[in-house]
């Protein structure tokens, strides 16, 4: 699955929580629902599951260091700039997109949980490319921005 290119996701909760997901996608345009699938040994995603919303911040081309420090241990908002959106997660400055939403639906998915998100609120980097994921490195994804 490595060869599978794919954007790089920091989901956000209030608290604050963070984690960065491998898989996010869009289920449904009507109504709008979204999906991240989470670690069943993580720690972070119950915390997140408690607040019954979360943030994906879609990161932009130059963020590697977010999604590192997201992915690893520690206090993962130190140094990373950030404001609290409508709902109550953080949006985290300088992404690409975020999509806020409320948890709607769980589901088992082997050794991961796959959420469902129902989409409350949605926004768009100005003039950014994102930061991608393929053969397990970070690539810049700014080229893509044109091509959209």
């Amino acid at each position: 699955m490595s060869r599978f290119t794919t954007g790089v996701v920091v989901v956000t909760a209030p608290g604050p929580v963070g984690m960065v997901v491998s898989s996010f996608t869009s289920v449904s345009l009507e109504p709008p629902l979204v999906l991240f699938c989470a670690g069943n040994e993580s720690t972070t995603w119950p915390r997140i599951r408690e607040t019954g919303r979360f943030c994906a911040n879609v990161l932009a081309a130059g963020q590697e260091s977010v999604a590192r420090r997201f992915a690893g241990p520690g206090d993962r908002y130190d140094g990373i700039r950030h404001l609290t959106g409508r709902h109550g997660s953080p949006i985290l400055d300088g992404v690409h997109a975020y999509v806020d939403c409320e948890i709607a639906e769980e589901y088992p998915g082997g050794d991961h949980t796959i959420v469902v998100g129902r989409v409350l609120e949605l926004d768009t980097g100005q003039g950014t490319g994102p930061l991608v994921f393929h053969h397990s490195r970070f690539h810049d994804g700014a080229g893509l921005n044109a091509v959209c």
